[in-house]
């Protein structure tokens, strides 16, 4: 038997700033942060409050890996250039919404999401305790009764040019300032131009978001898929129906037999953003056409098997 010791995989943290220190990046200094919101008449204790809770959450999570576990630390605004190993074990440490910056960046690692403050997030994707670390770290997650992995569906944005773009809960196609988008939108066989104030294509995870809030303002009964079902759903949002631009192709799935694609006629504005991050986009004007799909990748996210 060999006496080399069992090399232990990594742990990557990733974490955003807490709206205090947000505040304070913005403003320079504490004390300018403190000086602007009460000359609007605001207070700085509850961004103070929620900064102490974060960041107690924070540090037991980290004290809950075992010593003998490598680990490294990496913030949402540096996660384009860092270089994620095959084995890493990443700990998502904050909100839903971080789960899926992180999400497209991953190729296969299982990815954790823990929840450093339920009295402020949801806890949709980040559903594990801080408390829960130590047992997470400790050993293999796979074949763990107490742990399930969900291999939850990506979406891709493929343009004719080569450029993609990931998402976990959705995709927006349309002008950036939201304002009347003009495309061509073919639906399997069916084609139409449209003036509207675009398009949103949703995974199942995104069906409890973005999503959700038009299904419910539209009043439609559609089944969204499931978080794990390779399908999409997608929605036009306000078409409007013209002399020049129709209206009837506005909702629909994208699955293997039927692919969504659309033609941008925008000369200028157009846009295609992941997962609400409009500063990671693609230019989507006239002249440009981009296929919408469910991607390769998964995201293996793991979760409480009850």
């Amino acid at each position: 038997m060999s006496d080399t010791p069992r090399r232990r995989s990594r742990v990557v943290v990733v974490t955003r700033p807490t709206p205090l220190e947000q505040l304070v990046a913005r403003y320079g200094t504490y004390a300018q942060a403190k000086f602007i919101l009460a000359s609007t008449g605001e207070r700085i204790d509850w961004y103070e409050a929620t900064h102490e809770r974060l960041e107690h959450g924070l540090g037991r999570a980290l004290q809950g890996i075992p010593q003998d576990r490598p680990y490294t630390r990496v913030e949402r605004a540096d996660l384009d250039r860092f270089l994620f190993a095959p084995d890493d074990l990443v700990l998502v440490v904050g909100q839903d919404g971080l789960v899926a910056n992180v999400a497209k960046y991953l190729a296969g690692q299982l990815a954790v999401g823990v929840n450093p403050d339920p009295s402020r997030y949801d806890g949709v994707l980040c559903r594990h305790a801080p408390e829960q670390v130590a047992a997470l770290t400790a050993d293999a997650i796979e074949g763990d009764a107490r742990w399930r992995i969900e291999a939850r569906v990506l979406a891709e944005a493929v343009c004719d040019d080569g450029q993609r773009l990931l998402a976990l809960n959705d995709l927006f196609i349309g002008h950036i300032s939201h304002q009347s988008a003009r495309y061509r939108l073919r639906a399997g066989d069916h084609e139409e131009r449209h003036s509207s104030s675009g398009v949103i294509v949703s995974t199942g995870t995104g069906a409890t978001g973005w999503t959700r809030s038009i299904v419910r303002q539209r009043g439609l009964e559609i089944a969204l898929p499931a978080v794990d079902e390779p399908r999409l759903a997608w929605f036009v949002r306000e078409p409007w129906p013209s002399v020049a631009t129709g209206a009837s192709l506005d909702v629909g799935n994208v699955d293997a037999a039927t692919p969504l694609s659309i033609a941008s006629e925008m000369s200028e504005g157009g846009v295609i953003f992941a997962d609400g991050i409009e500063t990671d986009r693609i230019d989507f004007v006239s002249g440009r056409r981009v296929q919408l799909r469910i991607a390769e990748r998964r995201l293996n996210l793991v979760v409480p098997a009850a």
